[in-house]
């Protein structure tokens, strides 16, 4: 696929087939996360894969504040098989930025440049997906929520969740009206400027 079809075809699924997802397709996504710029090339990120019944179960689980809950929205996203959650690491790029080659920097980061690049990586997930026929949804894990899904999964305590990613084979468009059938894009004239505000 041309890489401007992968671009105009990215978007949100939130309901899959059962499926399953061949495994080396899971293994090219995260290859090319890790293709991700990163400042200083830190590459401060983790990717926890979650590719099994049991795994993506114990996500929903301690993801969710009310594991029993049911929605039209949840319900779908529940339906992938696959289950990719892109992790931060600030020490990752305070300790990189302490190396002599990057001392000249005051290290007071104007953006937490650990969270934007993983978020690059994660972007890469869902263009692959894209690529390879798949459907794929970035998502929120709630803030109340990162304790557990840290214990349920043992993560460090360096690495912070920054969003998770669903992975599946989609199912044809029900009509379901996300965000993008309720509110036009914006004009890129609106959006870009040109030399100067």
């Amino acid at each position: 696929m041309e890489f401007a079809e992968v671009v105009r075809r990215r978007r949100m699924v939130r309901r899959y087939a059962e499926t399953p997802v061949a495994p080396e397709i899971i293994d090219r996504m995260l290859e090319h996360a890790t293709r991700a710029p990163s400042a200083g090339f830190s590459q401060g990120w983790a990717f926890l894969r979650l590719d099994t019944d049991e795994a993506v179960a114990r996500f929903w689980r301690s993801t969710s504040p009310d594991p029993e809950a049911s929605n039209t929205w949840l319900d779908g996203m529940r339906t992938a098989p696959v289950v990719l959650v892109p992790l931060s690491n600030k020490d990752a790029y305070l300790e990189r930025y302490a190396e002599q080659d990057k001392t000249a920097s005051d290290q007071r980061w104007p953006v937490p440049y650990w969270h934007i690049d993983t978020g690059m990586a994660a972007l890469l997930i869902l263009q692959t997906a894209v690529d390879e026929g798949l459907g794929a949804c970035f998502f929120g894990i709630p803030g109340q929520q990162h304790d557990a899904f840290r214990a349920e999964f043992d993560i460090p305590d360096d690495y912070k969740p920054i969003g998770a990613i669903t992975v599946g084979h989609r199912l044809p468009d029900t009509g379901s009206a996300g965000s993008s059938t309720r509110r036009e894009r914006k004009p890129i004239e609106d959006v870009v400027h040109h030399n100067g505000w």
